[in-house]
């Protein structure tokens, strides 16, 4: 179940880290912004607008995925990092499902979740 735990967290951080790069590299890139601009009705003025909030979010992404590898590869005990960034995830996906699209949930909360479960069964056995 360790190893699962393990697996799964690592699971987040990687969707983090392709988040952070969508946002902070591939934003004004036409193939990234499309279903952005569809969805959400924006202009290529306001994407260039946005640009650098895009940028900021991405690097607190980045921040994300290093809190999930630094709380299970550099301590003795994963547990409270692991699971203080997990929740900030699940929120984060739950506020994003409410203000952006429900596909946050899909790509944030849920696998957020299902991380804490293992991290929790885990914690709880030993």
């Amino acid at each position: 179940m360790a190893v699962a735990a393990t697996i799964a967290v690592v699971i987040v951080a990687i969707i983090h880290i392709a988040i952070s790069v969508g946002e902070m590299f591939l934003w004004k890139q036409p193939s990234t912004s499309k279903e952005f601009k569809e969805k959400l009705g924006l202009t290529e003025e306001i994407v260039c607008k946005v640009d650098p909030i895009v940028k900021n979010v991405g690097l607190y992404n980045a921040f994300i995925a290093v809190g999930l590898i630094w709380g299970t590869f550099a301590t003795s005990d994963p547990f409270p990092i692991q699971v203080f960034f997990l929740i900030c995830v699940a929120i984060a996906g739950i506020f994003g499902a409410m203000t952006l699209t429900k596909k946050t949930l899909l790509l944030q909360t849920i696998p957020a979740l299902i991380a804490l479960i293992f991290v929790s069964i885990v914690h709880s056995q030993s």
